[in-house]
């Protein structure tokens, strides 16, 4: 029996390493954590994780803000490792930086979020397309990890001109891949305002003490709504750690 093979950006913090814990606890589970520098202590101490029976833990380079990194990181996991077929890939790499009114941010700060939001997600689809084609269950699924920030019915009244934005046009491209491929159930996840570096930084930015979703609560639910999604259900809409599809 084929292994279940999943990858996921960012796999060595936050969100990103949550999911990593979750899935390489499950029997037969190869996961592949992509992130921009393997020699990095917190990517180094993934090879310590628990792992289920039969599964194993790959770690690649792969920078979001790198166009050809993706690309790179499959040819990598192809030639040297041998992944002939992914099942769920979880671009959860991401970018924020400051919190500027749209009078006042800059085209460079947009830009530096795009880069990693916005075309590294592009690359990583694009990147990982054939080999979700290949999934022996015949049921992959491309998961890019997008923000409540993005939300128009429900925009957040707080200056985000740069990360809000960015987050808005993923949703775009989510929706976009669900239509045009009509095999692969593409998913755009919400996982809260979470207790991460990033969610927490952010909070304090607004007076607050910490994120108000606790880090294990946010990716409990993402791996509910990773291991039990169907396309007929969830492809192609925002939906949260909750289950909960949510509005543009």
């Amino acid at each position: 029996m084929a292994p279940t093979n999943v990858l996921i950006t960012g796999g060595n913090r936050g969100i990103g390493l949550e999911l990593v814990k979750r899935f390489l606890a499950q029997p037969n589970t190869t996961v592949i954590a992509a992130n921009r520098d393997p020699n990095h202590p917190s990517s180094k101490a993934s090879a310590d994780l628990p792992k289920g029976s039969g599964s194993k833990l790959i770690i690649v380079k792969c920078d979001a803000a790198i166009q050809a990194d993706a690309f790179s990181a499959i040819k990598e996991l192809e030639t040297q490792h041998g992944i002939s077929h992914l099942d769920i890939v979880v671009a959860n790499a991401g970018f924020q930086s400051g919190f500027p009114m749209i009078k006042d941010v800059k085209r460079d700060d947009v830009i530096k979020h795009l880069d990693v939001n916005v075309f590294g997600v592009i690359a990583m689809y694009q990147a990982t397309r054939e080999l979700l084609m290949k999934s022996p269950e015949g049921k992959p699924i491309f998961a890019p990890v997008g923000s409540a920030a993005a939300s128009l019915s429900k925009q957040p009244n707080i200056p985000n001109g740069a990360y809000g934005a960015s987050k808005g046009l993923l949703n775009w491209y989510g929706v976009r891949i669900n239509a045009e491929d009509e095999w692969l159930n593409t998913i755009i996840l919400d996982p809260g305002w979470t207790q991460t570096d990033m969610g927490n930084g952010a909070a304090t930015v607004f007076g607050h003490e910490h994120a108000p979703v606790p880090l294990d609560e946010s990716t409990d639910g993402l791996y509910k709504v990773l291991t039990t999604a169907t396309k007929e259900k969830y492809g192609g809409r925002v939906v949260d750690y909750t289950g909960q599809i949510m509005d543009w």
